[in-house]
């Protein structure tokens, strides 16, 4: 099965300047607890990542309010990305190296297409095992954008 089957395509993005509360609405509004950051809307470039836990730990507790920038937030280093044409089991292979519960979707210029999520693998992916092992070893401490 391929990444494009079971991905959410075009979801919302904010840009680097967008702030913190803007992010946290669209977050709101969609029902997801993470948005992708691009470089603009036209090409939709993905250059970073902003979870709630980011807004919640790089913005709150460090004492700012929602006007930080997402910049100041977002996840930008090395960046767990899948191609469109990608086959599901490695993207459950960089899930759980990289234990993260969502990658974005890029195309050969890093446009951003979409983004997959655990829920997406479990919901649709036939290997019900693999699927279960993946979000098992997601869950485990570590991981790239830990910090």
């Amino acid at each position: 099965m391929k990444i494009q089957e079971i991905m959410t395509k075009d979801p919302m993005c904010v840009t680097p300047d967008a702030t913190a509360r803007e992010a946290a609405q669209v977050m709101k509004h969609e029902g997801v607890g993470v948005v992708p950051v691009v470089d603009g809307q036209s090409d939709r470039r993905l250059v970073g990542i902003v979870t709630d836990r980011d807004i919640a730990i790089r913005c709150i507790a460090e004492g700012k309010d929602g006007s930080c920038r997402v910049r100041d937030v977002m996840s930008s280093d090395n960046l767990a990305t899948a191609s469109f044409n990608e086959d599901v089991d490695r993207v459950m292979d960089a899930m759980r190296t990289e234990k993260v519960r969502r990658i974005p979707v890029v195309d050969e210029r890093g446009s951003l297409l979409g983004i997959v999520s655990q829920a997406d693998v479990l919901r649709k992916t036939r290997d019900m095992h693999r699927a279960g092992k993946t979000i098992e070893e997601i869950s485990e401490p570590g991981g790239r954008h830990a910090r």
